[in-house]
């Protein structure tokens, strides 16, 4: 792998891992506040697994975006760009909506934008590289499961 190809994958792991740590710190007093006090369902994880979860995530999601970028300019990667980027934004925002604003509907209503939007992302990085569109399945099985945590939380407070 050439230095300028190393960069780029380190600039898209490092990009995906910034908007998720910046999201995480903003929103980390509400994780200890009032989220603690919430009734949550019996499959809630402890809160000690999100982090690492979502640190490889966020890296399979930086891998795959570099994969993608790595394509031939085209429409097809254009837009495969943009959902990622629509997608990643939509993901920024859910912290600040559940934990800092404390709008357990609403977080439910955008985490299943950001759902539809990794499915959209998933469909369009495929036609470009399968191995990028695969890296994307874990955050899509990842952000299922939180959809329906999500749900229940709400449902249960």
């Amino acid at each position: 792998m050439k230095a300028k190809n190393i960069l780029s994958l380190v600039l898209c792991v490092l990009f995906t891992l910034c908007v998720g740590a910046v999201s995480g710190v903003a929103t980390a007093s509400g994780i200890n506040g009032w989220f603690m006090a919430l009734n949550k369902p019996f499959f809630n994880p402890p809160n000690y697994l999100f982090g690492p979860v979502w640190t490889a995530l966020y890296i399979l999601m930086g891998i795959s975006f570099y994969m993608v970028l790595q394509a031939p300019a085209s429409v097809v990667r254009k837009n495969a760009v943009a959902i990622f980027l629509v997608q990643l934004f939509l993901n920024f925002c859910w912290s600040f909506i559940f934990f800092k604003y404390q709008l357990l509907g609403w977080a439910l209503v955008e985490i299943i934008c950001i759902w539809l939007s990794i499915v959209t992302m998933i469909i369009i990085f495929s036609k470009i590289n399968k191995t990028a569109a695969a890296l994307q399945i874990p955050y899509l099985l990842w952000v299922t499961f939180a959809s329906i945590l999500n749900a229940a939380i709400w449902w249960l407070n």
